[in-house]
């Protein structure tokens, strides 16, 4: 990024932590699309928001990027295409919790930890974003931040990038998810942050009852793959607070 200079993730979290509060109107007018890396991304980086933007009438587009079955890759009673309808049922589930109707969430399919960052397939997906935003005429479109330590959440950090490039007037908004997790100290080439915060303490409990409706990441479900992931307490004590952060630059 232009302009960026070495810091201390410490020091950048507690930058974001002091970004200014800010109505939704005023962080992203207009309509949404808001694109998920993974079923629960959704819930986890924009819950607040998206239930916002319902309350104020414009609900946004949200597309889950990834099928989501690398999550347990080693189940036998939850094989591929079993594990991908259960992750999209979750993630329908907790849409709907938070207000948004079933026909604005799309499912793009892309094979989970394989979300391409190149080459065609990069850009037919990148292509098929830029029509969502004519047909549904949005203005602004949400990705992670990029420094989340995660293929898939880099891969649409940098679909939004050439979202940006390709529509110059969507505004680009980064949220955090697994970056909120990096080691404090870690060093990243990236300027203070510039963006707002969401005050989402009116829609928190709706907020933790979506991220909760995703049981297959909470160990609820699948019981024959012991290394399958579980979402940690540590990243759930981050990202079920009373604000939302979106990051400009």
């Amino acid at each position: 990024m232009a302009g960026g200079r070495d810091m201390r993730v410490a020091d950048f979290l507690a930058d974001l932590a002091e970004l200014p509060l800010r109505e939704l109107d005023a962080i992203a007018p207009g309509t949404s699309l808001v694109i998920a890396p993974h079923p629960d991304d959704e819930s986890l980086g924009c819950g607040g928001f998206i239930a916002e933007a319902v309350r104020l009438g414009r609900p946004p587009v949200v597309v889950i990027a990834s099928d989501g079955i690398g999550s347990h890759p080693n189940s036998r009673l939850w094989p591929a295409e079993r594990l991908r309808e259960l992750r999209e049922n979750e993630a329908r589930d907790a849409l709907r919790l938070l207000g948004l109707p079933p026909e604005r969430v799309i499912f793009l399919r892309l094979r989970d930890t394989a979300v391409p960052t190149r080459g065609p397939a990069f850009d037919a997906v990148v292509e098929t974003l830029a029509e969502l935003c004519r047909r549904h005429a949005c203005a602004n479109v949400l990705v992670p931040w990029r420094h989340d330590p995660h293929c898939d959440h880099e891969a649409v950090s940098l679909m939004g990038d050439s979202l940006g490039s390709l529509c110059p007037d969507l505004t680009v908004l980064a949220y955090p998810v697994w970056g909120l997790t990096l080691p404090p100290e870690t060093v990243i080439n990236e300027p203070p942050p510039v963006g707002s915060r969401l005050d989402i303490g009116a829609h928190l409990a709706v907020k933790r009852a979506a991220v909760h409706a995703h049981r297959s990441q909470r160990g609820l479900v699948i019981e024959d793959d012991p290394d399958g992931f579980i979402l940690p307490e540590v990243l759930l004590e981050k990202l079920l607070r009373l604000y939302e952060c979106f990051i400009t630059s």
